[in-house]
């Protein structure tokens, strides 16, 4: 009886993560409906384009969001595995590492006047790390608060920060920059 019960344990485990996920996109999409439904008219039609744009950041960020809780809920499963956490820690700084770069890209790039398309398409790539800089942040914390070990605990910890960095810059460049010129 004991194995039977035993054998059921990593199953339920992984469907309630798994139920988290969907509750995540169901949020999304949720956020998504009812944004398309305050706006509507000829405004969308002349600036279809951006909408869509701004329903897709808007459903990566609820999903991103909402979704925490069962990535959470995941690495707390995952605690007994250490050679996890090592890959993850090894993962999370080499993710993190990029987002300086494309710092540095989206700095230098953007001021080029009429840049190739290699240019253009390197800072289009650069702009979307940069933006998901927040994102990647809580998530390392996240992981950074449930880590096992003290070398995945440092890395992850060490990542929120590169990646906490890349974020502040992109809210100075944006937004707070913009108010003082």
């Amino acid at each position: 009886m004991n194995g039977e019960v035993y054998s059921w344990k990593p199953l339920l485990k992984a469907l309630a993560v798994l139920a988290g996920y969907s509750a995540a996109l169901f949020a999304a999409c949720a956020a998504v409906y009812v944004r398309q439904l305050n706006f509507q008219g000829t405004d969308i039609q002349a600036d279809a384009g951006m909408y869509a744009f701004g329903d897709s950041l808007l459903f990566v960020a609820v999903f991103g969001g909402v979704a925490l809780f069962p990535t959470g809920l995941g690495l707390y499963f995952l605690r007994p595995l250490r050679v996890f956490w090592t890959i993850l820690a090894i993962a999370s700084l080499a993710l993190a590492a990029t987002g300086p770069v494309s710092v540095a890209v989206v700095a230098f790039m953007s001021s080029l006047p009429n840049p190739p398309f290699f240019v253009q398409a390197c800072l289009f790539f650069s702009l979307m790390r940069v933006l998901g800089a927040p994102l990647l942040a809580a998530t390392f914390l996240l992981g950074g608060c449930l880590a096992p070990t003290r070398f995945a605990r440092w890395a992850l910890l060490g990542a929120t920060a590169i990646e906490g960095a890349v974020a502040a810059y992109a809210i100075f460049h944006w937004y707070i920059g913009p108010c003082f010129l």
